[in-house]
C-alpha cells in the first residue's frame, strides 16, 4: 500500500559498431524491469528526506524514463563485437583481417640494421 509497483519490458534498437573492426552493428534489446513508485502522502507523513533513489507518483502519474534509461544502459554490452570471434583490424595497416584472413606483411627489419640492405652483394666466383 505503499505506492505502484511497476513491471514491465521494454524494446530497443541499437546501433553502434565493433570495438574491434568498427563495423556497424545493428542488434534489438529487450529488458525488463521493476520499479516501486511511492505515493507524494505516504512520503510525507513519515518525515522523510529527500532521496533521488525513491521513485514517486506526481498527481497519480508515473515518469518511467529514468527507469526504462537505467535499465537499457544496463544492459547494453561493455565492448559491443559484430561477432564473437572478430579478428578485428591489421595493426600495420588497418586491414579488416574478417575480410582478408590471409592478410599478412613482410617481416619488419630492425632499424638498427635497415642501412644493411642497402649494400648490395657481390657475388662470389
Amino acid at each position: 500500500m505503499e505506492g505502484v509497483l511497476v513491471t514491465g519490458t521494454a524494446k530497443a534498437g541499437l546501433e553502434g559498431e565493433c570495438v574491434r573492426c568498427l563495423e556497424p552493428i545493428r542488434e534489438d534489446l529487450e529488458v525488463t524491469f521493476q520499479e516501486l513508485f511511492v505515493y507524494d502522502d505516504i512520503r510525507d507523513s513519515e518525515g522523510a528526506e529527500e532521496d533521488d533513489e525513491v521513485s514517486m507518483l506526481q498527481d497519480d502519474l508515473l515518469d518511467l524514463e529514468t527507469v526504462l534509461r537505467d535499465a537499457v544502459v544496463l544492459a547494453l554490452p561493455f565492448q559491443p563485437l559484430c561477432q564473437d570471434d572478430c579478428p578485428g583490424l591489421c595493426p600495420e595497416c588497418g586491414v579488416r583481417l574478417a575480410d582478408e584472413p590471409d592478410h599478412t606483411h613482410e617481416a619488419a627489419i630492425d632499424p638498427r640494421w635497415a642501412a644493411l640492405t642497402k649494400l648490395e652483394q657481390e657475388p662470389t666466383d
